[in-house]
């Protein structure tokens, strides 16, 4: 009888976070900022059809890089969960903060039993009445969630991208400030984004209703 071929745990889990890694640094970054009116996401995205950035609930939206499928069954995953709390409590209790802990939950728990992790980065964003109750969770690949504040960066070259962002990023920036400081830190100093190569959505800061709303070509362009 053949013995199991044995690996240390620790350099498990190092090959799985790396293959993850890499799976992610393929695909194109995402960013979002807070601004006077709400919660700004600005993704990198030439497709019109195959979507990063999507509504969950009235005031919560849900971003997402890496492997699109993944992404996507996890976005699916999310609204379910948000509609069933929704009809059987209240609107109201639908809290961004439950759904990302479910979301780490469900990486955590495939990153750690699974044979592959999945390859993504998630997003989730909520809009307040006040600034001061905007809300934006980021999670990976292994279920480990950071509670953002002011900007978030997710994807490949996370880390340059936030830096020229950090450098950018004020208080209080209007909803044009918001997305030039977001394209100029996804483009770098070497290249340019224009409106067909970007995928723009915002949570704006409405007393009731749906917040979620995305920005066509034509408002990008004015913006810019």
């Amino acid at each position: 009888m053949n013995m199991p071929f044995y690996v240390a745990p620790e350099q498990l889990m190092k090959d799985r976070a790396d293959f993850a890694q890499k799976g992610i640094a393929r695909g194109r970054s995402l960013a979002a900022i807070e601004f006077d009116a709400g919660v700004l996401l600005c993704a990198e995205n030439p497709s019109r059809n195959l979507r990063k950035i999507s509504e969950i609930y009235d005031r919560i939206a849900f971003a997402g890089v890496g492997r699109y499928n993944e992404y996507d069954q996890l976005r699916i995953a999310g609204i379910r969960h948000a509609d069933l709390k929704g009809y059987t409590y209240s609107r109201d209790d639908v809290d961004p903060q439950a759904l990302a802990n479910q979301y780490a939950q469900m990486l955590g728990q495939i990153f750690t039993h699974e044979t592959k992790p999945l390859e993504v980065e998630i997003l989730v964003a909520s809009v307040g009445y006040r600034p001061d109750g905007d809300r934006m969770f980021h999670i990976r690949y292994d279920g480990s969630v950071s509670d953002e504040h002011g900007f978030a960066v997710l994807g490949g070259e996370a880390e340059a991208i936030r830096e020229r962002l950090g450098r950018s990023y004020e208080d209080e920036l209007s909803l044009s400030g918001g997305l030039k400081a977001a394209v100029a830190a996804l483009a770098g100093d070497e290249r340019t984004l224009g409106s067909g190569e970007l995928e723009v959505a915002v949570l704006d800061r409405l007393d009731k209703g749906r917040c979620f709303r995305r920005l066509e070509s034509g408002e990008i362009d004015g913006l810019l």
